[in-house]
């Protein structure tokens, strides 16, 4: 269960990144590493054994015309350059031998034990006829173990092969340095690794401790509590993640209330009229109402039914809206026309509340392209919650005005207006200004958001302005039929 967590995945790859990494970069290193101390001990070899051969060849051509004679003439000066020529090589042995191969002088460094033999015919013939100048073993017996070893033949003024110098160091001290390098990249490497695997800790919780508090916070949502919010730091975008949750938690916990407020108020719009409804034909079918007062109690239900039927069809409308089934078919229609005749549905509700109407159109008919029967729609709530919420002898008035080729519809009214802090919710779903159900009774709050999806499925815009208990004011925009416009001008 602990390997399936996101820290333990990352902890897991980053270390298995991390050893693959250190295991490659070993292996070349130490191919590296080897192949330049193999480069270097030949380096040491061949101008060791070059140095005493150019020693030797410039007295034998001065003084001497066997090299036998001369180490044993000048044994002590002989000796004295070959210590001078490897004192600072470590474990390098230099031995002078005659044309036969046979062992004459050798460098004081070199233990008696090595010296077991001569050269043998075959290898001094290799030297001096194949000229093979560089081979590893163990030089005839001479040593006990392998060595890398380096030869140089010594001529005379003639160019004749006098002796052969050669310049040797065992292959374990090359294996020795060589593992000892390695051993200290290895050391600080393991450091190294343990300093990054730490790193990687604290990266890896730095990114799970965020996923885990939205885990939490997920399992939150879960049961109900959308007040959780998960602690932003920095900005990465393991933050920004954070933020976006945080963000749609609160939209959630918004969302919830709205819920919550939508279901008591369509519970409140269906129980109200169903108990009417249930109550007056209960009494009529008791006997409880005398016949002659059906007609009064049969209105009620009527307008009841009515009241049913509209918070059916906005719920219909609701569905269809966001299953994407709704479509509109555009068409010029007058707009002021609309207007007009939105009002006289309105005329008694106006009447009774004595409200100015006021008409401030550019033309007396200006065409839009729309869809006639969406606009209506809209046109007409927006007109209802005018008059609705209006102050009684408040200004009622209707807008049409041209700006920038397109027609701007608006509807102002005088009243209780909108709070300033509800106005960013007015077109959400299941908004109600009157929460206290005071003056609106009948509505559920889906009328604005199903005008928004309208006006945008038009590619149009709406919006509000409002002081509270003063005014309110919407206004959307439609496309203009110019064609129309300029077949009247």
């Amino acid at each position: 269960m602990l390997y399936k967590s996101v820290f333990a995945r990352y902890m897991v790859t980053f270390g298995m990144i991390i050893l693959l990494s250190f295991f490659i970069l070993a292996i070349i290193l130490s191919a590296m590493i080897q192949g330049y101390n193999e480069q270097m001990t030949k380096d040491d070899l061949s101008q060791a054994a070059k140095s005493v051969s150019d020693i030797i060849e410039n007295d034998l051509s001065n003084s001497y015309s066997q090299i036998g004679d001369y180490v044993h003439s000048d044994y002590d000066s002989v000796l004295l350059s070959i210590s001078a020529i490897t004192r600072y090589m470590n474990e390098l042995y230099v031995f002078v031998t005659d044309r036969d191969g046979v062992i004459l002088i050798y460098n004081d460094s070199v233990p008696d034990m090595y010296i077991k033999s001569n050269l043998s015919s075959e290898t001094v013939r290799q030297i001096t006829e194949e000229k093979v100048s560089s081979f590893e073993g163990d030089l005839d017996g001479v040593f006990d173990g392998s060595h890398y070893v380096y030869a140089e033949p010594i001529l005379s003024a003639r160019g004749y092969v006098e002796g052969i110098v050669l310049a040797c160091r065992s292959t374990d001290y090359a294996v020795s340095y060589v593992t000892r390098t390695i051993q200290t990249i290895m050391m600080a490497s393991m450091w190294v690794m343990i300093a990054a695997i730490i790193a990687s800790y604290f990266i890896s919780e730095r990114i799970a401790k965020p996923l885990r508090a939205m885990s939490r916070a997920a399992k939150e949502f879960a049961a109900g509590h959308f007040d959780v919010r998960v602690p932003v730091s920095g900005n990465d975008e393991i933050s920004a993640l954070a933020v976006a949750f945080n963000n749609m938690a609160a939209d959630l916990e918004t969302l919830e209330q709205t819920r919550r407020t939508f279901l008591a108020n369509v519970s409140h719009d269906l129980r109200t009229p169903m108990t009417a409804i249930g109550g007056f034909v209960d009494g009529m079918l008791a006997g409880a109402i005398p016949p002659d007062k059906y007609e009064h109690y049969l209105g009620i239900i009527g307008n009841e039914v009515r009241r049913l039927a509209r918070l059916v069809n906005a719920l219909l409308d609701l569905s269809r809206i966001q299953a994407g089934e709704r479509k509109f078919s555009m068409a010029s229609f007058d707009i002021c026309e609309l207007a007009r005749q939105t009002l006289f549905s309105f005329e008694q509700k106006i009447e009774d509340k004595k409200l100015n109407v006021e008409f401030d159109f550019d033309e007396d008919n200006m065409f839009a392209i729309a869809d006639a029967d969406a606009i209506n729609q809209i046109v007409y709530n927006i007109v209802d919650n005018a008059v609705k919420f209006s102050r009684e002898g408040g200004t009622l008035r209707i807008g049409t005005h041209v700006k920038d080729k397109k027609i701007h519809f608006s509807v102002y009214n005088e009243g209780v207006g909108i709070p300033s802090e509800d106005l960013p919710f007015v077109f959400e779903r299941f908004y109600k200004a009157d929460k206290s159900r005071g003056m609106d009774k009948t509505g559920v709050g889906l009328g604005m958001y199903i005008a928004r999806t309208i006006i945008e499925a038009h590619g149009e815009t709406i919006s509000v302005n409002s002081i509270q208990n003063e005014y309110c004011e919407f206004e959307f925009t439609l496309k203009r039929d110019t064609s129309k416009q300029h077949s009247r001008s």
